[in-house]
């Protein structure tokens, strides 16, 4: 039968609207990514043999958001031969997956697992714990936010077997917080709490097992995956008959991949990688490859850099497959008959280029040369790929090629959308190098003012993110509340410093154990260093940053030789034994091994040190970032005599998008900046 190429083309960054700017409110502080997703009924999945229309698909409608991405719905099956539509169950359900085979369909209800047999419309209890402390299938809080991760259950090729993940919060602390509204944004006249499991630093975590559930005969076995020393197993999908299982220790410097027998549940050791200088990064496993004869391509950055490595089947370390010296961002396939590997890779920090490698020989070839980010979709069969190109310049560009780098057609060009922006004459964002003065140097954009006179100086403003493993300063399309602030007469800078991604292992580690003091450093040299350009007032500098931005941004102001005028940390992280303890043991260990690097991150115990006018933001019902972060230090600022502004934001999250609050927020935020940097 005739292949066909089906391409599915995502919507572009942003809508057009009529002022442009209003959208550039908007902002973009944080590195952390919201899924938005406004439809009431979405395609979710489909079943079809290689030669037969999809027969089975999943829709769900009535969506009712949990945490940043989970939410519960109200999912149906559509039969597209009969033309039915059945309701899958009563009341809403989470994680809904279609079978190999489409005969059933797996999803979790109140916390249990349940199997749906689609030939004959019936539901059939996985699991029936009674406690609510016990998920199956589905990730608690932490798993989630920390792991990327919703649904912790997969069926096998032949679809005879369920394995999930079994969590036991029982010993988890809970976190509470006042809501001050009803669901239908009625204000209550006694205020409820809201509560949720959430292990703090050092603080027990969830219990963590594999199980396996034999569909036929309704029987569960738990996996044998060794100790697992309170620690996290974050992945497990099937290689044949095989169940993958990451497992990764508490302290996350050890990574294991084991390979487990589900008839006897015994579990072979595959893979490890450990380190005693840094963590080891667990979304790695979600690039490998996985060959028909059993070998696998490993993404891993034991030689210093992130680089892509061959191996056997028996976990034998054959090759490496990608240079060092550059980092690699992304696998996106293997051509096994061609022996051809096709990669994504950050040629410079702020580029994202393709490569394909040739297994057997090592020669490496180019596939993409504009500058600016290209991110590759491949056919099924590794013949053609799409390019999704853009850059600061060019909004989003489809175009088609043949494995080989041979052009087909342009899909999509945007033309349209880049002369209008054009027509509307903002401000640039350029790309610079920034020289630290400890010899070093920082990538970094700037915007410039517009229409900037001769002679004239310009406050600056620094917005930041400054996270482990986080980059800010990337050569692609963006909307940017920067751009609006360039056209109100302030210079706008955003640099990366150290602990930041794609320089390479070392330069990302950089603030292991340590958090805040270099990035801290880094941003002062930075303020120092646009200070001194002739159109700079070196008297008139900000500093803004969210979440991890939030804690650097008064870290940096906390420094005795701050250049900074003004702040504003919005949902700041104060003392990182308040945070979730896979986000900060990550990068700190627990407080139990690492006091000193705790203490001397803890911004209640430099309240005294502040220097400049700070404005600090928090949503009340932040189950991220709690408000009791803020609510700590502006009690340590008080004992310190020190004054500063405050807003906050009643039963609102971590994005504060919940009525008008996000459009208000930027409304302060404007005031804040205009009263203090005006003169």
């Amino acid at each position: 039968m005739k292949r066909t190429l089906v391409l599915i083309l995502l919507a572009l960054p942003f809508g057009l609207h009529a002022d442009l700017l209003s959208d550039l409110l908007k902002g973009e502080y944080n590195a952390e990514t919201l899924a938005a997703d406004k439809q009431d009924s979405i395609l979710a999945t489909m079943v079809k043999s290689p030669e037969e229309p999809c027969r089975y698909r999943l829709e769900y409608e009535n969506k009712v958001g949990l945490f940043r991405h989970s939410f519960v719905a109200d999912w149906y099956l559509v039969d597209n031969e009969k033309g039915t539509r059945t309701h899958l169950s009563d009341g809403p359900v989470r994680d809904a997956v279609l079978s190999p085979n489409g005969k059933y369909v797996a999803y979790a209800k109140a916390n249990n697992l349940y199997v749906y047999k689609t030939d004959f419309n019936t539901e059939i209890a996985v699991t029936a714990d009674e406690n609510p402390e016990i998920i199956n299938g589905t990730a608690d809080w932490l798993y989630e936010e920390e792991f990327a991760i919703t649904c912790l259950f997969a069926f096998s090729p032949d679809s005879k077997l369920l394995a999930f993940v079994k969590l036991d919060e029982t010993e988890v602390p809970s976190f509470c917080w006042q809501d001050y509204f009803n669901t239908n944004e009625q204000p209550l006249r006694y205020p409820e709490l809201d509560c949720l499991r959430y292990p703090k630093a050092g603080d027990p975590n969830a219990q963590a097992s594999v199980c396996v559930y034999d569909i036929l005969y309704k029987g569960v076995k738990t996996m044998q995956t060794g100790e697992l020393e309170d620690g996290y197993l974050p992945r497990i999908f099937w290689q044949g008959e095989n169940l993958i299982i990451e497992k990764m220790n508490r302290d996350q410097n050890r990574l294991e991949l084991l390979s487990g027998n589900p008839k006897t549940t015994i579990c072979r050791p595959l893979y490890r990688e450990q380190s005693d200088k840094y963590y080891v990064d667990y979304s790695f496993v979600d690039q490998w490859l996985w060959l028909a004869d059993g070998r696998f391509i490993v993404m891993s950055e034991k030689s210093g850099w992130a680089a892509a490595y061959l191996y056997s089947a028996d976990g034998t370390e054959l090759k490496q497959l990608t240079p060092d010296g550059i980092d690699l961002t992304a696998l996106y396939g293997i051509d096994e008959k061609a022996g051809k590997l096709y990669y994504q890779a950050a040629v410079t920090p702020m580029e994202r280029q393709a490569f394909v490698v040739d297994i057997k020989k090592g020669a490496i070839t180019r596939l993409t040369v504009e500058a600016g980010t290209h991110d590759l979709r491949f056919s099924s069969d590794m013949k053609y790929y799409i390019d999704c190109y853009q850059s600061v310049t060019t909004p989003n560009r489809y175009t088609l090629y043949r494995a080989d780098g041979k052009l087909v057609r342009e899909l999509l060009n945007n033309d349209a959308l880049q002369q209008r922006w054009e027509a509307l004459a903002l401000p640039k964002t350029e790309f610079t190098r920034i020289p630290t003065e400890r010899g070093d140097t920082l990538n970094a954009y700037t915007i410039m003012p517009t229409d900037m006179q001769e002679g004239k100086q310009y406050p600056v403003i620094l917005i930041q993110y400054s996270g482990p493993g986080s980059q800010r300063v990337l050569n692609r399309w963006r909307k940017r509340w920067g751009t609006y602030l360039a056209t109100q007469g302030y210079i706008v800078v955003d640099a990366d410093g150290r602990g930041t991604a794609c320089r390479g292992r070392q330069w990302c580690n950089e603030t292991y154990m340590n958090l805040g003091q270099k990035e801290a450093e880094d941003q002062i040299s930075v303020a120092r260093y646009i200070g001194r350009m002739p159109y700079a007032d070196s008297t008139r500098i900000a500093m803004i940053g969210w979440s991890y931005g939030g804690f650097q941004t008064i870290r940096t102001m906390s420094e005795y030789n701050s250049p900074i005028r003004c702040g504003i940390a919005i949902a700041p992280v104060i003392d990182w034994r308040l945070y979730d303890s896979a986000y900060t043991e990550r990068y700190m260990r627990r407080p139990q091994v690492n006091d000193w690097g705790y203490d001397h991150a803890d911004l209640t115990l430099r309240a005294r040190d502040l220097n400049g006018k700070l404005l600090i933001v928090h949503g009340l019902a932040d189950d991220n970032v709690h408000a009791q972060n803020t609510l700590l230090y502006i009690d340590a600022l008080v004992q310190a005599g020190k004054q500063f502004e405050m807003q906050l934001y009643p039963d609102d999250n971590h994005f504060l998008r919940r009525r008008a609050n996000y459009e208000h927020l930027h409304r302060r935020l404007m005031l804040f900046l205009n009263e203090n940097l005006a003169h």
